[in-house]
């Protein structure tokens, strides 16, 4: 368990970070959330390398990030980008050094939560009405879904806790 990586993948919105700070808690292990770490490597916002260096440049720094925190020595929690897993091989990446976690949650329960205040934070969404913020998600959850797939466990629903995830991991590591 010293070296255990558990990654979180899922739509935007989907919660990957609220609940992998508080999963790192109960476990005692460090949380990183990936685009961060690219803003710290990177010295500029998502937002920014989308927009001035491009989705292509951003992909390989979001895999370089990627791989570094998958082969440290140190047990940790990792929320990815929405699109993470989706390109680079990353999936594969991901699966070989960790314990893959699928955040599945309606489109509804992650609509309240971008129309909420988040949609400024996330660059996929900014200028686009609830409508369209809808329909965007059903088009990247269709593109998405055959890397989600792939991932080690899968929890659905609106009411994903700690605590579901921890008797996932428990039964994960029993089989």
């Amino acid at each position: 368990m010293n070296n255990l990586k558990i990654i979180l993948v899922g739509l935007p919105g989907s919660g990957k970070s609220t609940l992998g700070k508080a999963l790192a808690v109960q476990l005692g292990f460090s949380f990183y959330d990936l685009d961060e770490l690219i803003e710290m490597q990177e010295g500029i916002s998502v937002a920014d390398i989308f927009y001035e260096k491009g989705e292509g440049y951003f992909r390989q720094a979001e895999t370089r990030a990627l791989e570094e925190n998958l082969r440290t020595e140190e047990a940790l929690i990792l929320a990815t980008g929405g699109g993470a897993p989706c390109f680079n091989s990353n999936m594969d990446r991901i699966n070989q050094y960790g314990i893959s976690v699928f955040l599945d949650v309606p489109f509804g329960q992650i609509l309240s939560r971008l129309t909420s205040g988040e949609v400024e934070l996330r660059p996929l969404f900014q200028g686009l009405d609830t409508g369209e913020i809808t329909a965007k998600l059903k088009d990247l959850y269709a593109n998405r879904i055959h890397y989600y797939d792939q991932a080690k466990i899968k929890l659905s629903g609106e009411d994903i806790s700690t605590e579901l995830l921890i008797s996932e991991l428990m039964c994960y590591f029993k089989n």
